[in-house]
């Protein structure tokens, strides 16, 4: 294979960057008034992972300042998808907890992409979308676990970052 790894690796996410888009801008068209897809996101990954989570957690999964995921939370406290109660092992933190009207968005949202989910796998063969599955997967670990840069002591014996 004559291909260049970094070309070969920048092509590869440059693809996956711009099928983001495009199914981001698919999701948004059928959300709700007012809800974008981190919305969305963070419901799908509380419905996922578990709710009970602190926005600390939730900020680190999506990569995000915890101020933003602060404004999201919000948000979707706003329009009764999500809880924020104190922290009963921790006074100074809150969780975050899925409603019933939370799971039920999901659902909803899900059910609203049945249309264009189906438009896709009549002309993307369910096989080949089996067969890339596990390479995305691997790619997704590989990047996840790598996303924390290593840390080390410095002069003084304080952790941080390299």
């Amino acid at each position: 294979m004559d291909e260049d790894p970094v070309s070969l690796c920048f092509e590869v996410f440059n693809e996956i960057g711009i099928i983001e888009q495009l199914s981001r801008t698919l999701l948004e068209a059928r959300l709700p008034e007012g809800l974008i897809a981190p919305h969305f996101g963070v419901i799908s990954h509380l419905s996922r992972r578990g709710d009970g989570r602190t926005p600390m957690e939730i900020a680190r999964a999506f990569q995000v300042p915890k101020t933003s995921m602060t404004h999201t939370i919000k948000g979707l406290e706003a329009h009764g998808l999500v809880e924020v109660r104190p922290n009963p092992d921790d006074g100074r933190s809150k969780l975050v907890w899925l409603t019933a009207r939370g799971q039920s968005f999901r659902d909803e949202t899900i059910r609203a992409m049945v249309p264009d989910l189906n438009r896709l796998s009549e002309v993307y063969a369910a096989e080949k979308l089996i067969g890339i599955l596990p390479a995305l997967r691997e790619l997704r670990a590989v990047l996840d676990a790598d996303r924390d840069p290593p840390v080390s002591k410095n002069a003084s014996g304080r952790m941080r970052a390299v």
